[in-house]
């Protein structure tokens, strides 16, 4: 039996979703669209610019549940990474 590697961030994301120049709410509204149609576990890439997605994004975790796995800035974009929940 071979043994698989676990994934790291570099082996990830699934989905790439660039949401940039777009202001609350519609970064997570659009997150949400694109992980109802992903399958269970997959990652989903987030990129965006506006400064209060930082916040939405931590509350949406909690509140649907899908994990955030990363949460980080380069420049003015922001970049999350959401694992699709079960």
């Amino acid at each position: 039996m071979t043994k698989t590697a676990p994934r790291t961030y570099q082996d990830l994301p699934d989905q790439t979703l660039d949401v940039t120049g777009l202001k609350c709410p519609l970064p997570v509204l659009k997150a949400r669209k694109a992980l109802s149609g992903m399958a269970a576990g997959t990652v989903l890439e987030v990129l965006a610019t506006d400064p209060a997605a930082t916040l939405d994004f931590r509350h949406f975790s909690k509140q649907s549940g899908h994990d955030l796995l990363l949460s980080e800035t380069e420049g003015e974009v922001l970049r999350f990474l959401l694992r699709r929940a079960g």
